[in-house]
């Protein structure tokens, strides 16, 4: 009945969120809402979703005897029902720590982001692009994001074109079209390298896949899955877009920025967003250690090179200033989204849907590879894709040779189906829910204009693949 009640909360919340505007709710507020009572019907239901003989509380149960040496086994026996509740708070703070880490971030990036932005760095990209054709411009952000999204990551991409997007665009029409290419390329192109989204940094941790076979194997289905609906859009398309009027406030005249100062802030911040990927590499340490880096010697220099300017004109220029213009809501979307997800997964929800679609589609064999990977990848257009991927790595070990060995058929589909099939709904990717926030699409006009071309090219792109094979 609990888990029944979760579903049902669930998927209202999902309404909540897909219907926004029409509701005019917000949608944090929806996602926040979700993912505390999906969190608070679990703790109500541990007792009757989470059995005795269960995996996940059986190792916890392993977890607690180390934390706890002094309890014994008829202390443990006669406390089963403490110890469910204990395991609520344990599942909590597991999911906790990997939400915290994209929250951070995600904030780290947008700050970065918000402070090329106050000191104008933005327009060493926009002054280069001259043309305002609609088709010509969206192959160049297009191509820009897919090879950027492979360097840096989806989200981190996302954030800086978003932010680039208001630069170069007036009309709402227009900036949510391109927007929708730029989660599309995103997703692409992170789908191919092992830093551009976070499934395929997990199966190359995990030794799932190798860096330099997930490149080659995934790259040209990745490819094909970004240039089909740029091909589309290309006969579509007409006509030019409309620029927005650079309007310059009175601090700009008065006291301007100087072109040494938004050269600085805009290499530094690339160099810095460049520098978490190599970072990560180099130390193990997760992604929101390195921004959090990037961000601290950002804001060194910031302090540094305005030291002498007066508390007014500093503050619109410093990290304090900058951080008023991050979009908080969407960092709460997240959290709410993340959460919920969270619970569905430590219900044993997801786990599952992974178990249903093995037996039902035979994982063993390749066409059932194919058909589970796919529905996979859908289905991270509706529940974020990590905890979908981080359930097929818990089902299937490493084997030795075969579809399931390192660099096997499956890790490699996986992958790419994980990587780019959240770009069917706006708020099946990391990237996408960034944009969502930044620009403030509707899920409605997204699922209308881009849901379907998305959808081309994810098929497009596993069929290359599997054409490849």
């Amino acid at each position: 009945m609990i888990i029944t009640f979760m579903i049902i909360v669930f998927v209202l919340g999902y309404m909540a969120i897909a219907l926004e505007h029409p509701i005019k709710v917000d949608k944090a507020a929806s996602a926040l809402i979700i993912g505390g009572l999906g969190w608070a019907l679990f703790s109500f239901g541990v007792f009757d979703i989470i059995g005795n003989d269960s995996p996940k509380f059986l190792e916890f149960i392993e977890f607690f005897k180390l934390e706890n040496p002094n309890r014994t086994l008829e202390w443990i026996s006669l406390n089963y029902h403490d110890l469910k509740t204990h395991y609520v708070g344990h599942e909590l703070s597991h999911h906790l720590v990997d939400i915290a880490e994209i929250l951070f971030f995600l904030l780290g990036a947008m700050t970065i982001v918000e402070l090329i932005d106050a000191h104008e760095g933005f327009a060493i990209i926009t002054d280069k692009i001259t043309t305002n054709k609609k088709v010509a411009l969206m192959w160049i952000l297009s191509i820009i994001t897919f090879f950027f999204s492979a360097a840096l990551d989806n989200l981190t991409t996302a954030i800086v074109m978003a932010a680039l997007l208001t630069k170069l665009i007036k009309d709402r029409e227009d900036l949510w079209m391109f927007a929708g290419m730029v989660i599309l390329s995103a997703n692409a192109g992170g789908a191919w390298s092992p830093i551009g989204d976070v499934t395929t940094i997990m199966l190359w941790i995990g030794g799932q896949v190798t860096a330099a076979n997930i490149i080659t194997s995934v790259f040209i289905p990745s490819v094909v899955c970004a240039l089909v609906p740029l091909i589309y859009l290309t006969f579509k398309l007409k006509g030019e877009i409309t620029r927005p009027i650079k309007v310059e406030t009175a601090e700009h005249y008065t006291d301007p920025t100087t072109p040494f100062e938004r050269n600085l802030i805009f290499y530094l911040g690339v160099l810095g967003l460049l520098f978490v990927p190599v970072f990560k590499t180099v130390t193990h340490l997760p992604p929101y250690v390195g921004i959090l880096l990037s961000l601290g010697v950002l804001w060194l220099v910031t302090e540094v090179i305005h030291r002498s300017k007066n508390h007014e004109q500093k503050s619109q220029l410093s990290v304090i200033g900058v951080m008023k213009k991050v979009d908080t809501p969407t960092i709460f979307f997240f959290l709410g989204i993340l959460l919920a997800v969270a619970s569905l997964q430590s219900a044993g929800q997801l786990d599952i849907v992974a178990t249903f679609l093995d037996t039902t589609f035979n994982g063993q064999s390749v066409e059932g590879i194919y058909i589970i990977n796919m529905i996979i990848g859908l289905l991270s257009s509706i529940v974020d894709n990590v905890p979908l991927v981080a359930g097929a790595m818990g089902m299937y070990p490493i084997a030795e040779s075969g579809h399931y060995a390192a660099d096997g058929m499956f890790w490699e589909f996986l992958a790419y189906c994980a990587g780019t099939g959240g770009s069917v709904l706006i708020i099946g990717s990391a990237a996408g829910v960034a944009v969502m926030g930044i620009l403030k699409i509707d899920f409605i006009w997204y699922l209308k204009n881009i849901s379907l071309l998305a959808l081309m090219g994810y098929l497009a792109g596993a069929a290359t693949y599997i054409f490849l094979q």
